[in-house]
């Protein structure tokens, strides 16, 4: 239950400071600083694996704030979802140790947005998530690129995406919601 709280936090912060310094660059690292809590820990002692990715979260809610993504999407009835993430860890994060989250858009292809997510201490990468995800109408239906970016006022200097990332997401990629997917263990 403490994400919530700590997301409706984030969400409060980002308004603030979007309203005290502006929109900031879609191209922009957005850092928000976190502790690690008891509720965060494993059996191990250090955060639980599956943690990060609720953490995560919260860095890709505060840049969407600041760069006005968020608020381009409320107008248009669009949200954002995630089509799959990687991740990667180097080092464990200890009760209580503090903690940034570094969120950065790594570009486009033509049907997802593609973003990082980092847990950093004292400038150090302690582990590091690839997210692709996809803009979607509440009304059904996928967000095109050329209507994403016309509401975003057409952002120039769109990093190109590696393509190391086009094979992951290729290979990564589970079948179409359109075809049949069963489960089937050879």
């Amino acid at each position: 239950m403490n994400v919530i709280w700590r997301t409706l936090l984030i969400i409060r912060r980002a308004r603030a400071r979007l309203r005290r310094n502006g929109r900031i660059p879609l191209q922009s690292v957005g850092r928000i600083r976190l502790r690690t809590l008891p509720t965060d820990i494993d059996l191990l002692r250090h955060m639980n694996n599956g943690r990060y990715a609720s953490l995560f979260d919260l860095g890709r809610f505060d840049l969407l704030i600041r760069t006005g993504v968020w608020d381009a999407m409320d107008a248009k009835r669009w949200y954002a979802v995630v089509a799959s993430e990687t991740i990667t860890f180097r080092k464990s994060l200890n009760l209580w140790q503090r903690f940034d989250v570094e969120t950065r858009l790594l570009g486009h292809d033509e049907k997802s947005v593609y973003m990082i997510h980092r847990a950093v201490v004292d400038g150090e990468i302690h582990a590091e998530m690839i997210v692709r995800a996809r803009f979607l109408r509440r009304s059904g239906g996928i967000v095109p690129h050329d209507e994403l970016f016309t509401a975003l006022e057409r952002p120039d200097g769109l990093p190109d995406i590696a393509d190391w990332i086009h094979d992951w997401a290729a290979a990564s990629a589970l079948p179409s919601t359109r075809v049949s997917a069963p489960s089937v263990w050879s």
